[in-house]
């Protein structure tokens, strides 16, 4: 088992400047990134054993931090998979 945190910088090195993007002008990635940052925070502390806990807990939280980074691997895809379709809308 790893005991590295899973940042998603490093989930996702390709799409850094796209999350950040994401992160500062849509409330609604900005407040998955925060969870996912807050529940992947628990899950290393957890790892580390600094919180222990029992396995139910941890499971649960493994599984609501891949739920987090697959909304927002989607919303990545969503959001800049047409850069055309995005700059000849604006452009209106």
């Amino acid at each position: 088992m790893s005991h590295t945190p899973h940042s998603l910088a490093a989930d996702f090195p390709e799409s850094a400047e796209r999350l950040h993007a994401l992160k500062t002008s849509n409330a609604h990635f900005t407040r998955l990134f925060e969870e996912y940052h807050v529940v992947n925070r628990q899950i290393h502390r957890i790892e580390t054993r600094v919180e222990p806990t029992c396995d139910t807990v941890e499971a649960s939280l493994r599984l609501r931090r891949m739920m987090l980074k697959d909304e927002i691997h989607a919303g990545l895809k969503a959001a800049f998979s047409a850069p055309g379709e995005v700059n000849e809308q604006s452009d209106r």
